[in-house]
C-alpha cells in the first residue's frame, strides 16, 4: 500500500508518496510521486477539511491503459513473445515481450514515437497496472531489444498471437477478405532496406520509400487471421502468388472435413497462376472483381436488363422511396482463366451520377485547355509551334486528370490546330459508368450473396483506414531505419488494430473503437488524502454509465475505488 517517504536536500525536507514490492525476494520501488514540502501538504489538508472533500494529490489516466492490460492477459502477447525470444543470460529490465506490450498499448490509445513514450507513460497509472522502470522505455533500449528479434521469430510471434486470438473465438471463419496497402517512410535513399522501396503510394507520396502490408481478415468480425509485410514496389498479383501457400495454410486450418471456405479479393490479385492454384484446391473458393475494360460488350449492357437486388441497403432505399437509387445486377457465365465462371455485373445509379458529374467537369477542363492550346499554336508562341509537343502536353494533362486522352481528337495544319470530341469513345465510357464486374466459382451462391460478399471488402479497407488514423494505431509515417525494427513496429500495430476491433465486438458493435478509447482515457486514478488519514489512498474514479458498460464487457467493475472481476 502507499506510504510517505521523505528526502532531505540542502536542509529542506521534501515528501513523496511511494509504494514498494518484492521481486525475486528483493524490495524494489513500484512507484513514487512527489507531494511537496510539509507546508504545502498541510495547506492542502486544511483546504480539504474546509471543503469536506479529500485532497487530490495526483490524477493519472487509468481506464484506457487498463483495457490494454486486460486484453494482453486475454491474448498473452508477453508470454508468447518471451517464449519465442527468451531473456538473454545477463539481460535485465523488461523482457522483449514487455517492450512489445508497452509499444502496442500506446498504439491503441495515443500513438507516440519511442522517444516520447517515457513522458507519455508518466501521465498514466502504468505503475498500478504493470509496474516498469520508465527510464528503461527509451528509443535506444527499444532498438537494442528489437534488434534481437529475427525475421523468422517475428513471423512466428505473429502466427502464435493470431492463433491464440482465434482459439478463443466460438465461430470459425467461413468467408475471408484479403487486401493490401502501403505505408510511407522517411527513410533516406542510401539507407539499405529490402522492405522500404519506392512504388505507387496510396497516399500520393510516390517520392517516398514505402512498405507494403497484406492482410487477411474474417468477413464476419474483421479480425485478422494473417498479415505479411512486403517490399513496397511488389505488385499485388506477385505478392499473392508468393504468399498463397501460407494463406491456404491459414484458411484450411479452419476447414473441418468437407467445409468449404471463400476468399474475397480485388482485381489486382488476378492472374492465371493465382486462379489456377485456387482451382486446384476444392475446399477453397474465390470472389474477385474484374475490369470492365476487358469485357466492354458485357459492361455496356443496357440497365433495363438488370434486376433489383434484395439487399439491406436496397430495402432501406425502398422504405425511403428512393427507387432510382436501387442497386441492380445482371448474372451470366463467362470463360475466364481457363474455366467457366459465374459473373455478376452490378449497376449503381448513385455511382453513375457521381462519375458523370466528375466526367463532365474533366471534359470541360480539357475543352478550355485545348482552346488555349489552339490560340498559342495559331500565334506561334515559343514552345507552342510543334504539334508533337502539344500532343504530349495534352496527354500529360489527361494523366493528371485521370482521364483517357482518346475523348478528344487533335488535328494540325501549318496555320491552325483543331480538336473535336470523339462521340463513340465518350458514349462507350459513359455506358460502363456505375458498373462493376464480380467473378466467382461459387456457382451455387445467390446473386445477392455474391454481391454482398464482394461489397464487404470495404470492411478490410476500414481496417486500413483505422491503421492510418492519427488518433489510434497510426502505422505511418514509419520512423524506423532497419527492416528488423520495421517488422517489429508493424507487429505492434497489427496487435493494436486487433485489440481495438476486439473491443468493438465485446461491446456488440454499439460503439466505435475511437469512442471507447476516448471515453476510457477520461477514467482516472486518483491519489487522495483525507484529513486525519495516516497515508494517502489510491482509488479509481467512479465510472460513468458507458465506462461501466465497457468494463463489464471485459468482465470487470469498479467498486469502492478498486477494480474487481465480475463473478462468472
Amino acid at each position: 500500500m502507499p506510504h510517505l517517504y521523505k528526502k532531505t536536500f540542502k536542509g529542506r525536507t521534501y515528501w513523496y508518496a511511494r509504494e514498494v514490492h518484492r521481486v525475486d525476494g528483493k524490495v524494489q520501488l513500484k512507484w513514487q510521486k512527489y507531494l511537496g514540502t510539509i507546508e504545502t501538504i498541510l495547506a492542502k489538508l486544511e483546504e480539504s477539511k474546509a471543503s469536506g472533500k479529500p485532497v487530490k494529490l495526483i490524477t493519472e489516466s487509468f481506464g484506457a491503459l487498463f483495457l490494454a492490460h486486460a486484453l494482453e492477459q486475454e491474448l498473452d502477447t508477453i508470454g508468447i513473445i518471451d517464449t519465442v525470444v527468451p531473456r538473454a543470460l545477463r539481460e535485465k529490465g523488461p523482457t522483449v515481450g514487455e517492450y512489445f506490450f508497452y509499444a502496442w498499448a500506446n498504439r491503441m490509445i495515443a500513438p507516440k514515437s519511442k522517444r516520447a513514450l517515457e513522458d507519455w507513460y508518466h501521465k498514466t497509472a502504468i505503475q498500478h497496472i504493470r509496474p516498469v522502470d520508465l527510464k528503461e522505455l527509451t528509443s535506444e533500449r527499444y532498438w537494442e531489444k528489437w534488434n534481437r528479434v529475427s525475421k523468422k521469430q517475428i513471423e512466428e510471434i505473429g502466427k502464435r498471437i493470431l492463433a491464440e486470438l482465434w482459439s478463443q473465438r466460438q465461430q470459425a471463419p467461413e468467408t475471408l477478405l484479403f487486401d493490401t496497402t502501403n505505408y510511407f517512410t522517411y527513410m533516406a535513399s542510401k539507407t539499405e532496406s529490402e522492405l522500404a522501396v519506392r512504388g505507387h503510394n496510396k497516399a500520393g507520396k510516390h517520392h517516398l520509400r514505402q512498405v507494403g502490408v497484406g492482410l487477411l481478415v474474417d468477413r464476419a468480425t474483421s479480425l485478422p487471421l494473417y498479415y505479411t509485410p512486403y517490399p513496397g514496389n511488389l505488385h499485388d498479383s506477385k505478392l499473392f502468388r508468393r504468399i498463397i501457400d501460407e494463406i491456404f495454410g491459414v484458411i484450411l486450418g479452419f476447414a473441418d472435413g468437407s467445409k468449404e471456405l471463400t476468399v474475397v479479393f480485388d482485381k489486382d490479385m488476378n492472374s492465371d497462376d493465382n486462379l489456377a492454384l485456387i482451382d486446384e484446391n476444392r475446399q477453397v473458393h474465390f470472389i474477385t472483381t474484374y475490369s470492365t475494360y476487358f469485357a466492354e460488350d458485357l459492361a455496356s449492357l443496357d440497365p433495363k436488363h438488370f434486376e433489383v437486388l434484395d439487399t439491406p441497403k436496397n430495402r432501406s432505399l425502398l422504405i425511403d422511396e428512393c427507387h432510382t437509387d436501387l442497386l441492380k445486377a445482371y448474372r451470366t457465365n463467362l470463360n475466364l482463366w481457363g474455366r467457366e465462371r459465374t459473373v455478376v455485373l452490378t449497376f449503381n445509379p448513385v455511382t453513375k451520377r457521381k462519375k458523370m458529374y466528375d466526367f463532365i467537369k474533366k471534359m470541360e477542363r480539357l475543352r478550355v485547355e485545348l482552346l488555349e492550346y489552339r490560340r498559342k499554336y495559331r500565334e506561334k508562341e515559343p514552345h507552342w509551334r510543334s504539334p508533337k509537343t502539344i500532343i504530349n502536353r495534352y496527354r500529360n494533362l489527361c494523366e493528371d486528370l485521370h482521364i483517357s486522352h482518346r475523348y478528344y481528337r487533335l488535328g494540325f495544319t501549318e496555320q491552325n490546330m483543331s480538336f473535336r470530341k470523339d462521340a463513340s469513345e465518350v458514349s462507350a465510357a459513359q455506358a460502363i459508368m456505375g458498373k462493376h464486374l464480380i467473378v466467382t466459382d461459387n456457382h451455387d451462391w445467390s446473386t445477392e450473396q455474391i454481391v454482398i460478399a464482394s461489397l464487404d471488402r470495404a470492411r478490410i479497407e476500414q481496417q486500413f483506414r483505422t491503421s492510418k488514423a492519427c488518433c489510434h494505431v497510426r502505422v505511418n509515417p514509419i520512423f524506423h531505419w532497419t527492416d528488423s525494427n520495421i517488422r517489429c513496429h508493424l507487429l505492434t500495430c497489427v496487435v493494436a488494430l486487433t485489440c481495438l476491433r476486439l473491443l468493438e465486438l465485446k461491446l456488440g458493435g454499439e460503439h466505435s473503437a475511437k469512442t471507447i478509447m476516448e471515453e476510457m482515457s477520461h477514467l482516472n486514478s486518483v491519489l487522495s488524502w483525507r484529513k486525519g488519514a495516516a497515508t494517502p489512498e489510491f482509488q479509481i474514479e467512479d465510472p460513468n454509465e458507458l465506462q461501466s458498460q465497457i468494463l463489464a464487457a471485459l468482465g470487470y467493475r469498479i467498486e469502492n475505488g478498486s477494480v474487481l472481476q465480475l463473478q462468472a
